[in-house]
């Protein structure tokens, strides 16, 4: 079974976390929350708080396939400033995959982790972002083992995708079919 790991810093993205979770889930990809609070207690964007399965403090990459970071302000800011998960980041784009949805692309950035690579975010932080090759309007962008998405409207797309590429495709079919995802 694929695991995934889910880093939660305040003012994550709650559309975004949440989706990604639910439906990793639903696809049979055993997940893992990590809050970079020194509790469980993780408060998001918009006023919803939700209790984290560890401490980041704890994660160590190695039990982990792939890392998915939400977006959200000033969460993305929090992922990016925060030192444990840079270095998660570095270890993870060694030979794992790692995603990113709306603003945390800037995290994958301040780890070093996105020159020449292609990718997406929600518009106006691709002017944060240099070195790398921004694709406008695209829902979900692969480049090597990096996928990125554009922001809360594609997390549902985007989370399909990661189970496409852990599970499998007939996995993700009887996913997007059930989840009426005709969108993605």
């Amino acid at each position: 079974m694929a695991k995934v790991l889910v880093p939660l810093a305040d003012g994550f993205e709650e559309i975004e976390a949440v989706s990604i979770i639910d439906i990793l889930r639903r696809g049979g990809v055993e997940v893992t929350t990590a809050s970079l609070n020194q509790s469980e207690s993780v408060h998001g964007s918009n006023g919803i708080t939700v209790l984290a399965n560890t401490l980041i403090k704890y994660v160590s990459s190695n039990e982990f396939d792939m890392m998915v970071l939400p977006g959200g302000i000033p969460g993305a800011e929090n992922l990016r400033d925060n030192d444990k998960v840079q270095e998660l980041i570095k270890e993870f784009k060694k030979d794992k995959l790692v995603g990113a949805i709306c603003a945390a692309p800037i995290a994958l950035y301040g780890a070093g982790v996105l020159k020449g690579e292609d990718y997406t975010c929600y518009p106006g932080y691709e002017k944060v972002i240099k070195d790398a090759n921004f694709k406008e309007g695209a829902k979900v962008v692969e480049s090597e083992n990096i996928l990125t998405s554009r922001g809360p409207g594609t997390a549902m797309c985007f989370a399909l995708e990661i189970v496409k590429k852990l599970v499998g495709v007939e996995t993700y079919e009887q996913l997007k079919a059930g989840l009426l995802a005709d969108f993605c």
